[in-house]
């Protein structure tokens, strides 16, 4: 979870997230893990923000080859 996704916005400060958009993904992500978990996987979840994060799981794992990812659409 990215702490800037849930900051005001850039022109009028509304909240970019929510209160119920918030207990959705949490929901989601929660339905999530218990699905991968039932099929023997599992998912990592972290706050903060992503360019830092990443770097330090894949410090931790250590046997990273890869990694994926997709940019999030900016606001004009």
């Amino acid at each position: 979870f990215d702490p800037r996704h849930y900051l005001g916005t850039h022109c009028y400060g509304f909240p970019k997230t929510g209160p119920h958009r918030l207990r959705f993904l949490l929901e989601s992500v929660k339905d999530l893990r218990e699905t991968l978990k039932k099929k023997g996987s599992t998912l990592v979840v972290r706050k903060g923000k992503p360019e830092d994060v990443v770097c330090d799981l894949i410090t931790q794992l250590g046997s990273v080859t890869a990694v994926a990812f997709h940019e999030e659409v900016r606001e004009i």
